[in-house]
């Protein structure tokens, strides 16, 4: 039996790959002439080694397309051996398939946003109750006082971010950096922003199942270009899910921020919320807690205040958990209305609400420079 090149190529041109439905060969993944080497003493097998490109480390197709390129070679050093007079085909000529990446691999665990100086991850313990709206006036307002600001709406199934930052049109492009196809987030209002919802309809349910989810976030964080940030925002989704366990073992967070109203029913589940940061395996530190809805003034009447929700929850919940509370933010129209328009209240530093959001992210950048001085950084959980 003789092997030649040609041979390796015409098995690799019956092997599909799925990510382009084309054969290996038509989608220009071979890198190189495949080597061929005879036996060099009797007892020896012939040797084939072949290198196939990939576009990423992460392919989900990688596995299965080597076992098929190998098991093709196989076969089609078979049927030459067959038909050759000399048949003296053996199952275990030995075959080497090299699998290279035309993007460099994403970086380790831990490694994935080097220039990222604070993560902080914004969660409330149920829906409805603004968390959304305090991550996107927080992110504007520290982006206000002068710092290079990230927002991340991680919320998979229910992204709110493209909304209200005005943005729904928009679409990320890729850039190529350091060997790696890079998403590069949307910039407004000073903040970079990437939501799920930059890539699926808005008037579609996103029917994924949670490895998908958790996949996607991590595309999201670590195959983005997020460059140099003194503060990163995960909007987080409400109650304790994948998406939290997938950011807390990818991501040391500095510290969180629990958003909840006065009542009692959010509060309960508030202090779940603090219960998953603070569990053993986690340590994460609370920053303090955010009074959302405190209280309502209605515009005509701005000296009012008429406590909805109940008085001053957040605040007995905080002083119980011996944690800040970091600010009451009051329920106002104008809040809801700038954030249905994509102009959140935190732009117009001018006005009362504003003016809140601004006296928010002060205190933000308060308690996380003390925590930073007192506290180690966070670990990864999972990570020694």
């Amino acid at each position: 039996m003789t092997l030649y090149p040609k041979i390796i190529m015409d098995a690799l041109a019956t092997v599909m790959y799925a990510g382009t439905k084309k054969n290996l060969v038509e989608s220009n993944m071979v890198a190189d002439t495949p080597s061929v080497a005879a036996p060099a003493k009797e007892g020896d097998h012939w040797r084939v080694k072949v290198v196939l490109e990939f576009p990423r480390d992460t392919d989900p197709f990688l596995k299965s397309t080597v076992k098929a390129a190998e098991a093709a070679i196989r076969y089609h050093c078979k049927k030459s051996s067959e038909s050759s007079e000399n048949s003296d085909y053996s199952d275990s000529i030995e075959v080497e398939i090299v699998t290279e990446f035309k993007n460099a691999p994403r970086p380790e665990v831990g490694q994935q946003l080097p220039g990222v100086k604070n993560i902080i991850a914004v969660s409330s313990g149920k829906g409805g109750v603004g968390k959304s709206t305090v991550s996107a006036n927080l992110a504007i307002a520290l982006a206000r006082l002068g710092y290079r600001v990230g927002l991340l709406d991680t919320d998979i199934f229910g992204p709110s971010m493209p909304k209200m930052f005005n943005v729904e049109d928009q679409r990320p492009y890729a850039i190529h950096k350091d060997g790696r196809d890079l998403i590069c987030p949307i910039e407004q209002y000073g903040v970079k922003l990437l939501s799920i919802g930059f890539f699926v309809s808005p008037t579609t349910a996103t029917l994924w199942r949670g490895g998908m989810a958790t996949n996607a976030l991590k595309q999201l964080i670590a195959d983005a270009d997020w460059g140099e940030l003194d503060y990163f925002i995960l909007d987080t989704p409400p109650g304790t899910s994948d998406i939290h366990l997938t950011l807390l073992q990818t991501l040391p967070i500095t510290g969180a921020i629990i958003v909840s109203t006065p009542q009692q029913v959010a509060l309960a589940d508030a202090r779940k919320g603090i219960d998953m940061y603070r569990n053993d395996k986690v340590n994460v530190p609370i920053l303090g807690l955010i009074e959302n809805m405190a209280w309502f003034t209605p515009a005509e009447l701005p000296e009012n205040k008429y406590y909805i929700f109940g008085k001053e929850g957040c605040k007995q919940l905080a002083e119980e958990m011996n944690v800040p509370l970091l600010a009451q933010i009051p329920l106002v129209q104008s809040i809801c209305d700038n954030g249905d328009n994509g102009t959140p209240a935190a732009l117009n530093s001018d006005s009362a609400t504003g003016l809140s959001f601004i006296n928010l992210a002060q205190a933000v950048v308060t308690v996380v420079n003390r925590r930073n001085r007192e506290q180690p950084q966070t670990k990864i959980v999972g990570t020694k």
